[in-house]
């Protein structure tokens, strides 16, 4: 049994550090969305920063974005040219998905250095890629209405999936040549 443990060591480590650090993540996470609750930056204050972020940038290409906390559920509505379109919920703040790139990179711990700066750029990547996201879903869905389910369904996840799984395939990459070296 032992040798069984010292043959999958390597599999074993990278499945218990990835559950461990994303529990331990997500926990704090939840804590911070319990106890930080905020009445100037509704539903939360990340949300929030998204939304106002997400109306900037939907602005920038001529078009009059609005967001606003909505009167009776935790999100923002989105407005564009006046249109309700779309609800940013607290689960459209990329930090979920950030947890789950850290959890991942943390599986496969490289150097700290390393390891912490690529967590930090990966992260912003990631937030700049959903604030992104959030801006050609609420274009599209002005000016492509009929295709609302394919957008939200297939181009909204793979745009923030997409970018995760290359950063993951590029710090894997990354790592494995460093450790050939």
């Amino acid at each position: 049994m032992l040798q069984l443990f010292r043959k999958y060591s390597s599999v074993l480590r990278f499945i218990f550090m990835f559950l461990g650090s994303y529990f331990v993540f997500s926990m704090f996470y939840n804590a911070y969305l319990i106890f930080f609750k905020s009445e100037v930056y509704f539903p939360d204050f990340l949300t929030h920063i998204v939304g106002v972020q997400s109306e900037a940038l939907i602005s920038s290409f001529g078009y009059n974005a609005t967001v606003i906390p909505h009167q009776t559920e935790p999100s923002m509505k989105l407005f564009v040219n006046e249109n309700y379109l779309a609800r940013i919920v607290e689960g459209c703040n990329s930090v979920s998905i950030i947890i789950l790139f850290t959890a991942f990179i943390l599986s496969f711990f490289g150097k700290l250095k390393a390891t912490l700066l690529y967590i930090l750029a990966g992260s912003v990547i990631i937030y700049a890629m959903n604030i992104i996201r959030i801006a050609i879903l609420a274009i599209g869905l002005y000016e492509y209405p009929q295709y609302s389910s394919f957008l939200h369904s297939i181009v909204f996840p793979l745009i923030i999936y997409g970018t995760v799984f290359i950063l993951w395939v590029l710090w894997v990459q990354l790592f494995s040549k460093s450790v050939k070296k």
